[in-house]
Order: C-alpha cells, then sequence, then structure tokens
C-alpha cells in the first residue's frame, strides 16, 4: 500500500469513476457496496472532502444514513463485470460482493471497509450531508436526471486516508 496525497491523485480518480468505482458503506451487521459514476473532490472547511451521492431509493442509502463513514475504491484494470453487478443489482435482494466474487479489505481509520483490489482508495469520515431540494435544481437536470423524483442525498467525506494498492 502506497499512501498518496490525494489531489496529486483527483483529476486522475475522477475520469477513472466516470467510468465506474466502489462506494462501500457499513454500519453495525449492515454492509453493501454500489456503484458510483459521481462524485467530487475539493477543500471545505479547511479539509480535504470528498462528496458522494447517493438516490434514497437505494439500497445502500439506508446504510449510509446509519454510518459515520464511507469508502470509495477506483479500481485499475478491467472490473466491467464486478461494476456492472453493483451498479445494476441491489443488495436488498442479494449480497452483491458474493456475486461479484469481490473481497473487502479493512479500512485503516475508518469502520467501513475498502474493496480489495488494485486502484485507489478513498477512506471518508462523514462531516456533513444534505438532501437535494429540487426546487434549486436546473429543469433541464431534473427532466434528464430525476424521471422518477428519487433524488440524491449529497454526503461530504472529509478524507482521512488516501492510498493506492496493487
Amino acid at each position: 500500500m502506497k499512501d498518496l496525497d490525494y489531489m496529486s491523485i483527483a483529476e486522475d480518480a475522477i475520469e477513472k469513476i466516470k467510468k465506474g468505482a466502489f462506494l462501500t458503506v457499513q454500519a453495525g451487521d449492515a454492509l453493501n457496496t454500489m456503484t458510483i459514476g459521481w462524485a467530487m473532490f475539493g477543500v471545505i472547511w479547511r479539509k480535504p472532502i470528498m462528496m458522494v451521492a447517493v438516490r434514497s431509493s437505494r439500497h445502500t442509502f439506508g446504510i449510509i444514513e446509519a454510518a459515520e463513514d464511507f469508502t470509495v475504491s477506483v479500481p485499475q484494470g478491467d472490473m466491467d463485470d464486478e461494476i456492472a453487478l453493483c451498479g445494476s443489482k441491489s443488495g436488498r435482494n442479494m449480497d452483491k460482493l458474493k456475486a461479484a466474487g469481490l473481497k473487502t479489505s479493512k479500512g485503516t481509520k475508518v469502520v467501513s471497509p475498502i474493496i480489495k483490489a488494485p486502484g485507489y482508495h478513498f477512506e471518508c469520515k462523514i462531516v456533513y450531508k444534505s438532501a437535494m431540494n429540487p426546487a434549486y435544481l436546473d429543469k433541464d437536470y431534473d427532466t434528464a436526471l430525476y424521471p422518477q423524483k428519487d433524488y440524491h442525498t449529497l454526503y461530504f467525506g472529509e478524507i482521512v486516508a488516501c492510498y493506492e494498492t496493487d
């Protein structure tokens, strides 16, 4: 494992996240991973922050609402099948980790594990969350991205660890 400065890899990570990454959350005995294709990096409140968005209709939503942290694993190499499965199936109905053949490793500074795969890993402590208010959303975005009106909650996580694994 090689520790990284998150700013030095944020641009590369965002390009890879567009193709799919794993958001993993654990609260008590509840554990789930889901595919994300959206995220943001920045500096807010004088801290390095990663923001992820989870729709209230997703199984992960109930877990992240009870969690204090989350991880994002940005895989290197071909994990298209695993990303597709975790993005199209619900953890309500199956153990996605098992079905995708994914293993986890303990986080170094958070409760939620990372996906054991080569790539970048971000461990994030939830410091703020906000449910989207559609009254403030651009109408074209609302029409195109939320036809079922299942809006996201935005989770701002202080990046407490950032590293790369082989």
